[in-house]
């Protein structure tokens, strides 16, 4: 059993910046680790993954250049480092991790991820 913890969600405006944490209690079995957002009144999309054991990232187009996941292996930490924020990004913010292999590890593969956090919110006002 994975648990996983967010954080650093909050408040900000149209242009700013955030970044969110990930901390997992083990990422040996779980290594592929996605950043997902449900915004208000839709579904749960994904935004970015990484491969936790030989860091290869992918990221959906909607955050492309903007948004950067990276890992802290000592912390069992993932981040998300978000730049350029829009309103449209306002939605509620999950990781997850799966044991998918390397190449299967993508963020647009929402059902094979086994282990989810409660979320962090993000709110951009214009």
């Amino acid at each position: 059993q994975v648990q996983l913890v967010e954080s650093g969600g909050g408040s900000v405006q149209a242009g700013g910046s955030l970044t969110l944490s990930c901390v997992a209690s083990d990422y040996t079995y779980d290594p592929c680790v996605g950043w997902f957002r449900q915004p208000p009144g839709k579904g749960r999309e994904g935004i970015a993954s990484i491969y936790t054991t030989s860091p290869r990232s992918v990221y959906d187009d909607s955050v492309k250049g903007r948004f950067t996941i990276s890992l802290d292996k000592a912390k069992k930490t993932v981040y998300l480092q978000m730049n350029s924020l829009k309103p449209e990004d306002t939605a509620m913010y999950y990781c997850a991790a799966g044991s998918q292999s390397y190449w299967a590890c993508s963020p647009h593969t929402t059902s094979t991820y086994t282990y989810w956090g409660q979320g962090t919110q993000v709110t951009v006002s214009s």
